[in-house]
């Protein structure tokens, strides 16, 4: 059942879901349950406090204590401000932060600066905030052992931390900069994108690349001497965030972001190449055809562009042969799904005169007979 806050309602339970045939003694001003009662529960829901699951597998739970100011959630690469007790799930402490005396926390969401859970959901939070989040090792600690201040934390551990948001410095959107201050920004997400992928961080790095090409979009109005510098900062993310893409197998999302750069530079290598490279993990073999050759007329010497061509051809000569072998299997079955029934019709032919042969002959044994009695 569902109830809201204030409503009240009479429960009638079964007594398989009470105290079956156990039933309960007298004691300490309770009356004594038979076995096998069936009890009425009068109940009013006073308050509730909701449960978010925050990464939407049940491994990071999020219960509001206390709901923060109306202002927007951290959200990602906000600069925070905690303070929390962690906890196993015995009620063992083993950290503190902001409390009896201990410093607060301060840190940058999507930063891996702390626990994955404890950085999920304080990019939800509201600063004035308080929750118990319940977390998951997946997203904790892990299988391995790790000690902390207060406690050891024993591998697999589900942990418990009650947080309170105390301060919260939401990163500026593109709106709230000026242009300048864009291309700055741009340009530090670009190299923060960088230097994740090459620590193989390749989710990250993507999303790292996305903003930057926000910054800089081309819905932005920039003037006559930062389009320049805006359009090659957009066209580089967008190369980046490709790169990323193909290292983390979503090649859709490589091509859609590399005919975005061609859609503005019609003959970018880079962007070809690696639209060409996607194509081939799709098995769009022509397409794929078509962009290398679209790069070799702009950089006809270009070693990777060559390679990539004749491993293109490789591919093709392979599907060739599939196919050739896909149209013999289905040529082979026609001709002998074909035999067969012409052998079946053969054959039913041959029942059939047979069978006529049999009437005949019957008839001519009744005629002879029908003759003999006549005579």
């Amino acid at each position: 059942m569902t109830m809201k806050s204030g409503e009240k309602a009479r429960l009638i339970v079964q007594p398989q879901y009470t105290l079956g045939e156990k039933g309960r003694d007298a004691g300490n001003w309770i009356h004594s349950i038979p076995p096998n009662s069936l009890l009425h529960v009068y109940i009013e829901l006073v308050s509730f406090k909701p449960v978010i699951d925050v990464t939407g597998d049940g491994k990071v739970l999020k219960k509001i204590v206390k709901e923060g100011d109306c202002n927007p959630s951290a959200d990602e690469g906000a600069t925070v401000t905690i303070s929390y007790m962690a906890m196993l799930e015995d009620g063992t402490v083993f950290e503190k932060k902001g409390i009896d005396g201990e410093q607060p926390l301060e840190f940058v969401t999507d930063e891996e600066q702390v626990i994955a859970g404890l950085d999920r959901a304080a990019a939800t939070m509201r600063k004035g905030e308080r929750a118990v989040l319940t977390i998951d090792p997946d997203y904790g600690f892990g299988s391995v052992e790790v000690r902390r201040e207060l406690a050891v934390v024993p591998p697999c551990s589900k942990v418990i931390y009650e947080v309170e948001m105390l301060d919260c410095k939401r990163e500026k959107v593109p709106w709230e900069l000026s242009n300048h201050e864009k291309i700055e920004a741009a340009e530090r997400k670009k190299e923060e994108g960088n230097l994740l992928f090459k620590s193989g961080k390749y989710q990250r790095a993507a999303k790292k690349y996305d903003k930057a090409a926000d910054y800089v979009s081309e819905d932005m109005s920039f003037e006559k001497d930062e389009l320049k510098l805006a359009k090659a900062l957009r066209v580089s993310s967008w190369l980046n965030g490709a790169a990323c893409s193909l290292k983390l197998g979503d090649f859709q999302g490589a091509i859609n972001l590399c005919s975005k750069v061609l859609d503005v530079e019609f003959h970018n290598v880079k962007a070809l190449y690696r639209r060409a490279q996607a194509y081939m993990e799709t098995a769009d073999l022509d397409l794929a055809e078509l962009d290398i050759k679209n790069a070799l007329e702009a950089d006809p010497q270009n070693r990777e562009v060559n390679l990539m061509q004749k491993n293109l051809k490789q591919l093709q000569v392979e599907s060739n042969k599939r196919d050739a072998m896909l149209y013999t299997n289905m040529f082979s079955r026609m001709t002998k799904d074909s035999s067969t029934a012409t052998k079946k019709l053969k054959i039913e032919k041959a029942d059939n005169e047979n069978e006529k042969k049999e009437e005949m002959v019957a008839m001519e044994a009744e005629k002879v007979a029908g003759s003999s009695m006549n005579s």
